[in-house]
């Protein structure tokens, strides 16, 4: 047998997966509390006396890790218009995995500056203007970060003609130059960014979180936790030498603080007469809502889908929702007993949590009329022929209702302009592999994609 333990370090718990790569099998799963706070050392201990009860023994021939604790990766980023390059560096930073905590367009105002300087971002990514486009904005930004401590790092992928005079701005930063997300009026060039930031990732944000405690144990601190089930979903999809995909997907993976979405499509219009509108998506897209979470952000939930909505699903009334709803907020680490009204609202939150995300994520379309006749024009992905659904989180994986709460996915007839799937079959983590899958596939994605297809519990079509 030869053994590979992968370990996802989550801001509430550690993952611990042990995979036998002869017979691409899983060993075992366990998880335990991050403690962070401490030393990270002892959740790592702790989760894997829990593995080492399954499996015994074991002798691993490697272990690979990601991360997302203390918050995970937290970028700020700053552009010239918000819908241009604003948008690209958005897209950058959540493709890499961050988590976006700001997102600034135009000149940086003094006020700007202090709120950044409040935020504590691991990184910030500095664009604006095509190459050869405007300058000002961009060293106009560069000189007011330049009044902040130079507390963190941060990435100038604007115009190339302003580059080197921004980096000189910004002296005594730790600053790096990469090409522009955006160096041509709606093209985009975001994975030199995404690779310098995972990059930074590896050698200062893992250390500043206190991962290197546990190096002594590690093979490889890889990438951030996202990242990892971006690289899983594209393997899943698109398949690897040897062996094929499943093709196109939507994934979602509801938390307790937020809520993750990735596709893995063109998204491309699919009919004659639409016009598209703003940027080219990227084929694997992710985004995150800091918003919608099960419990830190419950209250996003309410405020998203109405105090109504979330009655007539968990079939609570308004006081008994409100109250729970309190609860919840007090107490975030509840877990709901079968048949409680707790399990019926978690239900409801997570069926809302899923529509509105997966409803942020995918485009829109708008019906409009030109001398030419009726023509349409759409904003995003179309995502209405993707014929896959994955879903991950707590609040899925262990929900008995999952196919149901996972079909808030699809379009819905009385929202006509969102793009959503139509109908999908629908792929369950149960054991929260997927993160472990990513890491897996950076060295063995024949056997990453195998494990997956076997592991993942398919739930046939879903309309």
């Amino acid at each position: 047998m030869r053994a590979v333990l992968l370990i996802d370090f989550g801001s509430t718990y550690t993952k611990l997966t042990a995979v036998d790569l002869e017979a691409e099998a899983l060993l075992g799963v366990a998880a335990a509390y991050t403690t962070v706070e401490t030393d990270i050392g002892d959740g790592l201990a702790a989760a894997r006396r829990l593995l080492d009860a399954q499996t015994g023994p074991v002798d691993y021939a490697a272990c690979y890790a990601c991360s997302s604790t203390a918050g995970g990766l937290r970028m700020v980023t700053s552009g010239l218009v918000p819908e241009l390059t604003g948008e690209a560096a958005r897209l950058a930073s959540l493709g890499a995995g961050a988590k976006v905590a700001g997102v600034y367009a135009f000149q940086l105002t003094e006020d700007d500056a202090e709120d950044i300087r409040a935020m504590h971002p691991d990184i910030l990514l500095l664009v604006g203007g095509t190459d050869g486009g405007n300058t000002e904005c961009i060293l106009h930004n560069a000189a007011m970060l330049a009044t902040l401590p130079p507390d963190f790092p941060v990435i100038v992928a604007g115009n190339r003609t302003a580059a080197r005079q921004c980096q000189r701005l910004l002296e005594g930063f730790e600053v790096h130059i990469c090409p522009n997300v955006m160096p041509k009026f709606g093209v985009l060039n975001i994975e030199p960014t995404q690779k310098q930031i995972r990059e930074i990732f590896l050698r200062r944000i893992i250390q500043a979180k206190g991962l290197s405690k546990a190096s002594a144990l590690l093979s490889d601190i890889m990438m951030p936790t996202p990242s990892a089930v971006l690289l899983a979903m594209e393997l899943l999809s698109k398949g690897c030498e040897g062996e094929s995909g499943i093709g196109d997907l939507l994934a979602v993976d509801v938390g307790g603080a937020t809520t993750d979405v990735y596709s893995i499509a063109d998204g491309l219009p699919q009919r004659m007469n639409t016009v598209y509108k703003g940027l080219p998506e990227p084929y694997a897209k992710r985004t995150v809502e800091g918003d919608i979470g099960m419990r830190y952000s419950a209250q996003g939930v309410l405020d998203a889908a109405g105090l109504p909505k979330l009655c007539a699903l968990s079939g609570l009334s308004e006081d008994r929702v409100t109250a729970l709803l309190s609860e919840i907020r007090e107490h975030t680490n509840l877990v709901p007993a079968a048949g409680s009204e707790l399990e019926r609202l978690d239900f409801a939150l997570a069926s809302c949590a899923v529509e509105e995300a997966v409803r942020r994520h995918a485009g829109a379309m708008t019906e409009t009329y030109t001398m030419m006749g009726q023509t349409f024009v759409q904003e995003g992905k179309d995502l209405t022929q993707v014929r896959q659904l994955v879903v991950t989180g707590g609040s899925l994986i262990h929900a008995r209702r999952t196919e149901e709460i996972a079909a808030h996915a699809l379009y819905d007839p009385a929202d006509p302009a969102s793009l959503r799937p139509k109908e999908a079959g629908i792929w369950v983590d149960r054991r929260y592999i997927l993160s472990a899958m990513g890491l897996l596939s950076a060295h063995h994605p024949q056997t990453a994609l195998r494990i997956m297809k076997k592991e993942l519990a398919y739930h046939g079509h879903s309309e």
